[in-house]
């Protein structure tokens, strides 16, 4: 803003994403404000009639969070200028908007919820795969054989939503302000039939198809069953950076029955060396357009 000073939540300061990361950003900002003022936990509480426990949940950007509140605690702070008031208002409504998703909360388990949020509001996604192909990077075939195997007891009409979902999700690859999208795939989720040859044959030409020049954000590769860098990591983990200075790295494990949110500096370091281990040898050796060629045909 030319001529003047940017304010949080207004025009080209406005963060990328839905519900959750507006809320993420929100509190990191107004606990950035009660540091300043030298405030403390338990008085910002009081001020807006809430636990402790409540309010740090607050700065952690878990759960909705009242105008009301808001505008309490920019009093608290010292916050006076209209604009800058109007400006976190503004991103407290934003936070407290449903997300698109939530038309599925029939299917979506509450611990994915939060991942789709965040997902939406990445700058870069980064991650290896070690038993499916990425969900971002899916054909609805493959989706869909993959929804019946790990939900059994749905229907049909359950699992085309569940398609359905997975799609909206794909389309933020396809956002002019879409993040960057980096996977490593493991070799033995390539060979492991999901949905039959045919279903299995669509997938990888997909994924030739993204790995071409045509989709240059987004990189795909293979991570040979010989690299014994593999074993660092007992999973699958999905690495977010988000374009907000106010938000840091996570690092997300997901599990059959759950999910671990990673945001301590030292627990994202340690997955993002691992999945480098990973890169090392894939970028030196392994040509993955050739491979999934040679796949592609012996499929």
């Amino acid at each position: 803003m030319a001529g003047g000073r940017r304010l949080p939540g207004a025009g080209p300061d406005l963060p990328r994403g839905g519900p959750t990361i507006r809320r993420m950003v929100l509190g990191s900002r107004l606990r950035r404000l009660r540091l300043r003022r030298g405030v403390g936990l338990d008085a910002a509480a009081q001020a807006i009639r809430a636990s402790v426990p409540k309010m740090s949940r607050l700065e952690r950007g878990q759960g909705g969070c009242k105008e009301r509140d808001i505008a309490d605690l920019l009093t608290l702070y010292g916050v006076a200028d209209l604009r800058e008031r109007e400006a976190y208002l503004a991103l407290a409504r934003g936070a407290n908007t449903p997300g698109w998703w939530q038309q599925y909360g029939d299917l979506t388990p509450r611990w994915l919820e939060p991942y789709l949020g965040l997902e939406e509001g990445a700058a870069l996604i980064r991650g290896y795969q070690a038993h499916r192909v990425p969900d971002l990077l899916q054909t609805p075939a493959y989706a869909a054989a993959l929804a019946r195997l790990t939900y059994p007891d749905d229907s049909a009409n359950a699992v085309a939503r569940r398609v359905d979902l997975l799609e909206r999700r794909q389309q933020v690859l396809a956002r002019p302000d879409g993040p960057r999208c980096w996977q490593l795939v493991d070799e033995g989720a390539l060979r492991r039939s999901v949905g039959g040859p045919a279903v299995m044959r669509e997938q990888i030409r997909h994924l030739i198809r993204l790995h071409g020049p045509e989709f240059p954000e987004i990189a795909v590769h293979v991570v040979p069953l010989a690299t014994s860098a593999a074993t660092a990591l007992a999973g699958s983990v999905t690495l977010l950076r988000f374009a907000e200075a106010d938000l840091p790295d996570i690092a997300y494990l997901e599990q059959l029955t759950g999910a671990l949110y990673l945001d301590a500096p030292d627990d994202v370091e340690r997955h993002r060396l691992a999945v480098d281990r990973l890169a090392a040898p894939v970028m030196e050796r392994v040509s993955t357009e050739a491979f999934l060629r040679r796949l592609l045909h012996a499929t």
